[in-house]
This record gives C-alpha cells, structure tokens and sequence, in this order.
C-alpha cells in the first residue's frame, strides 16, 4: 500500500442534488435510461445510488472515451456488462467511432422487448425516448452533439458545465433527455474517488494535486511501467510516487531557484499527460473477478 498521505477527497456541489430530483421526476417520460461511463474508470465513474434510482427502465452502458483506455480491458468490460445482463457498448465520442452501433444496439437489445409490444399495439412512428446520464467530464455532450450533428449541448473540459436539463431530438425516431452531471453525494470509497480525480471528474482546484500525481505515479509504474518510463524517459528503479515525481520534475528542467524540483509543476504535468493520452491507453481498474451470483 502506498505511503503518500492525502486528504479524502469529497465534491458534491449544490446543484447536483437538484439532479437527482430532475432525474427521479422525469423517469416518467422516457422509455430508458443510458450511461455514459469513463473506459479507464467503467465502476468508479458509475455512481450505484444513480443505477438504483433508474432501475425502474431498460438500461444501457455507454465507454465512452475507449479510444484512450486499454483495448483489451475495454473488452473484458464489456464482456462483464453483458454477463450482468446489462447492454454495453464502447465508443468514442469525440471521432464518433462506434456511436454508429448505437441506435441499432438500443433497438435490437436495449428496448427490443418494448418495441416488439409497441409493433403489437400498432404504434410505429412513436419515437424512442432515452435519458442520458452519467458523471461530470465523462463525454456525454460530446456524445449527444455526435449522434445529433450539431453543437446541441454545451462542451468544456471541465466538469459541471451543463446545469438543466434539455430535449434533444437525434433523428425522426430517438430524442435525447441530456441531464447535468451528478456524483455520488459522499465518496466514501476514496480509491474510486482518486480514480474519478485521476480522470479530470472532480476539480482540480478542491485536490492535493501533489499528493494525486504521486499516486498516479505509482499505479502507472506497476501496471505500465514501459509507457511511464518511455515517456519521461527514465531510466530507475524507484518505486516510491514521491521520488518518481522528482525524478519527472528534473527530466523535464522544471527546477526552481537552488536546482529544487517544481513538483506542483511536474504534478500538472503528468496528470495533465495521463487525461489526454500522452502516456498512451492507460485503464486504471478491471472488471471484478467475482462475479454476479449464477452470472
């Protein structure tokens, strides 16, 4: 276990609990609900509160951002979805790959048992309604405006940007019902949290960015030791997260006056690194090896 110590990590603004509400109190309009999820992150970025409070309607997995995550974990995440009985599908949602599979995989998988019903009672042209959540960052107004093919929904890389609600009309026959993004009211489990802060889900102003970098450090020199080292262009046998960030720091020239190491510099750095790929397909947690019981 590691040794860096950092502060628990908790962000719920205000605003996300009047989600919750607007989610609970639209549920009634749509005919099924999808997330959006983080590839390298698929539970950490899936809030349980959020999945109960939808169980009542067909539901969907969208990895978004798979185009950055390790391929062959995306697969086996993919794989474990479907062994639960849930509908998954990987995408990117910035070059649009895979979001061409997604209208049929909602027809022929997700809703095929209400459609079927709808056919039977002669309501063809009824549209298909979906919700779409998930958590903040995690892509889904990059995704919404992809299957729309239009700039619909309000795009920054920051979490927290879109605040209400609003109908999107994708085509003659599916609507959008883009939600803001919510987290989990309490992060009490803080791997999950480091994992969501890693990604660029929490912001970065309320984190020991430090103390995070270190951490990230960590991970990556025990399960992509080659892509770390490649990348900064290390050659060590350091483990420790404190003493790789040093190392990065002096690599990179970020030294401060009497040749000290900028770490907060060389923390925004690699975290700055990891979140757009530089270091390569990187997936911070695989699917669980227990499974469901009778999966």
């Amino acid at each position: 276990m590691s040794e860096i110590q950092m502060s628990d990590i908790q962000w719920f603004p205000g605003h996300m609990t009047k989600t919750r509400r607007m989610i609970a109190a639209n549920l009634s309009l749509v005919d099924g609900v999808v997330a959006v999820l983080d590839a390298r992150i698929p539970l950490s970025s899936c809030d349980p509160e959020l999945t109960q409070l939808v169980a009542s309607k067909p539901y969907m997995v969208l990895l978004n951002k798979a185009d950055i995550a390790d391929p062959n974990l995306t697969d086996q995440w993919v794989q474990w979805y479907r062994r639960q009985g849930i509908t998954a599908l990987a995408c990117d949602c910035i070059s649009g790959k895979g979001t061409k599979r997604f209208i049929p995989t909602v027809r022929e998988q997700m809703l095929a048992e209400l459609l079927e019903k709808r056919r039977a009672s002669g309501q063809i042209g009824r549209p298909v309604r979906l919700m779409i959540v998930g958590i903040p960052n995690v892509g889904k107004s990059s995704f919404i405006n992809k299957m729309a093919r239009a700039d619909r929904a309000k795009v920054e890389d920051r979490p927290g940007v879109t605040r209400t609600k609003q109908w999107v009309r994708v085509d003659a026959q599916t609507e959008f019902l883009d939600m803001p993004g919510v987290l989990r009211p309490k992060l009490e489990d803080q791997l999950a949290a480091r994992r969501l802060a890693f990604t660029g889900a929490i912001r970065d102003q309320v984190l020991d960015i430090e103390a995070l970098a270190m951490l990230l450090l960590e991970y990556l020199h025990e399960e992509y030791p080659a892509a770390l080292l490649a990348r900064y262009k290390l050659e060590t046998d350091k483990t420790r997260g404190d003493e790789l960030l040093e190392l990065v720091g002096r690599k990179r020239g970020m030294l401060l006056p009497g040749a000290v190491v900028d770490t907060e510099r060389a923390a925004i750095t690699v975290l700055d690194d990891f979140r757009g790929a530089k270091l390569g397909r990187i997936t911070l947690e695989r699917p669980p090896v227990k499974e469901a019981a009778d999966a």
